[in-house]
Parts: C-alpha cells; structure tokens; sequence
C-alpha cells in the first residue's frame, strides 16, 4: 500500500480516483513463502492490447501518459503491466507488433543477458482476443498471425517443464514479473512478484500454482503494475511496451 501510495503522490493523481468498470481481475496471493500480485484475463470478455507509442511516434513510458490518452476518447486503461525488454530509446530489443505492423523483427539467436538466455519467447495477441506464450524457435517455424506481438525472454515454462537453466538454489533474487497462457489461449494471468524471487521459484508459481502450460518473463528491476482493483500504480523507469486492457472511462473523469 506504500508503494501504491507515493507512486500516485509522484505522479500527482489522486488515491481515491474510481476503478474502471470491467478491469482485470487482480489479486494478491502467496506461494511457497513469497508474495506476487496477480491479474488475470479471461480473453473472450476482455481484449488485451500493447501499447508503445503515441500518435506522434513518441514512446508513451509511463501507465498515466496511456491512461491520458484514452480518457480523451471516453476510455482509461483498466489494467496495464510492462511487457518486453528494451534499449535506452525504448525501441523494443526484440520482435514488437503493434495492430497488425511489425516494428522490430524476431531474433532467435543467443545474447547477453536475459533476454538471451535461450530459449526465448514471444507473447502473441491473435486478431480473435486469445493470446498464447510460444517460445520463439517454435513461433519462428509456426508464423501465427498476431495483431500484438512482443518478445522477450528467458521462458518460464515450456509446455509444462520449466526453463532448462534454473537452478532450485540460485541465490540471485529480484523482483520479476511476466505472463502465462492456457493452451487455448483463453486465460491470461499477469503477475508480479512483491519480493525479490528467483526465476525457479517464479517459473513454480506459474506451472504449480497458477497451472499454466506456458509462461514468459518480461523483466525485473523495471518490473511494474498498474491494476487499480488493488489500489496499485507502480512508479519507476520509464517503460517500453506495455500490455493493457482497455475499458470506459468512469463517469465524472
């Protein structure tokens, strides 16, 4: 709640400003010791999107520059997380679509850091709503359509077994957020770690707690949320791509 708190205090928002009808449903909730803040979609209700730039081609960066701009069309982002790795001018390290237009190609091959810690993968939204986790040899071979598209990496879990490269007594601990899919593409779950975890103990949370086949980290230190149904909207770096859900505004706003 502190955390909440001064990001909005930061930001010069209001605390008490109204949830949006119809945001993600999110939730705080525990596994094996560590606490994670969880939003989940259900894709044939709601419709994810990504976010990059605005009209002018400037990198939108921070929730409330997003929300802004849809509050002037009568919209407001009902739920939105920072969802790929990229460089110092935001432009996407790795594969990014946005409405069908494809602004940084897919790249398979091994690199620095985690985005190269093989295998990788590619968060898709289908021109239908239903969005997949496809680590992105498979992706590259496959070639599904995307309306939204955005890579990062390392993967999480692949097709139920974690990332080969996790170790159970890794001792490096960060704050990690990322996304997990169901095999028909219908349910969608965000989280966010509230403490420092490993990428073992986060990749667990998404196969053993969560059940999900498929999942995808996006980042650490830049990790954020915003989810107004429990009073969070994260400060910090200023972000690339974000996945978002976007609903009616509140009346009044």
């Amino acid at each position: 709640m502190i955390r909440w708190l001064m990001a909005f205090l930061a930001f010069g928002l209001s605390p008490l400003a109204p949830v949006p009808a119809g945001a993600a449903e999110c939730r705080n909730v525990t596994h094996k010791g560590n606490l994670y803040s969880i939003c989940e979609i259900d894709t044939r209700k709601e419709r994810l999107r990504l976010f990059l730039r605005d009209r002018q081609g400037q990198p939108y960066g921070e929730f409330e520059t997003i929300d802004r701009s849809l509050r002037a069309n009568g919209k407001a982002l009902g739920f939105a997380m920072n969802a790929g790795m990229y460089h110092e001018d935001r432009a996407p390290v790795g594969l990014y679509v946005e409405e069908g237009e494809e602004e940084m190609r897919l790249v398979t091959n091994p690199g620095p850091g985690n985005f190269g810690l093989l295998p990788n993968g590619v968060f898709c939204i289908a021109p239908d709503g239903r969005a997949r986790v496809i680590e992105s040899l498979a992706f590259e071979e496959e070639a599904p359509e995307c309306r939204y598209a955005t890579q990062s990496g390392p993967m999480l879990v692949i097709d139920g077994k974690l990332h080969p490269r996790f170790l159970p007594d890794s001792t490096s601990r960060y704050l990690r957020n990322g996304v997990g899919t169901s095999k028909d593409g219908s349910r969608v779950v965000f989280a966010i770690s509230d403490n420092p975890v490993t990428f073992y103990e986060f990749g667990l949370f998404f196969r053993d707690f969560l059940d999900l086949p498929e999942a995808l980290y996006f980042d650490g230190n830049v990790s954020r949320l915003y989810a107004p149904a429990i009073d969070r909207h994260d400060g910090g770096r200023t972000m690339g791509p974000v996945v978002g859900t976007v609903v009616r505004a509140p009346e009044g706003n």
